[in-house]
């Protein structure tokens, strides 16, 4: 549990930095990822949730 607290707390300072370093990129992002299809959107979600199960399975194993 307390590994899930650390990671949680890495990606909210991970978005933290990147939105204090790069707004205006954010904004853009933001307004490319509203016009995107939610199909497209899913698609990306799944894609990144696999890439990062992978990750932790090859860290913890």
């Amino acid at each position: 549990m307390n590994e899930f607290i650390i990671a949680i707390g890495l990606i909210l300072f991970i978005e933290g930095l990147l939105c204090a370093l790069f707004p205006s990129k954010i904004k853009n992002m933001s307004k490319l990822i509203e016009a995107m299809p939610i199909g497209n959107l899913r698609t990306i979600g799944v894609v990144f949730a696999i890439i990062g199960f992978v990750i932790i399975w090859y860290i913890k194993g």
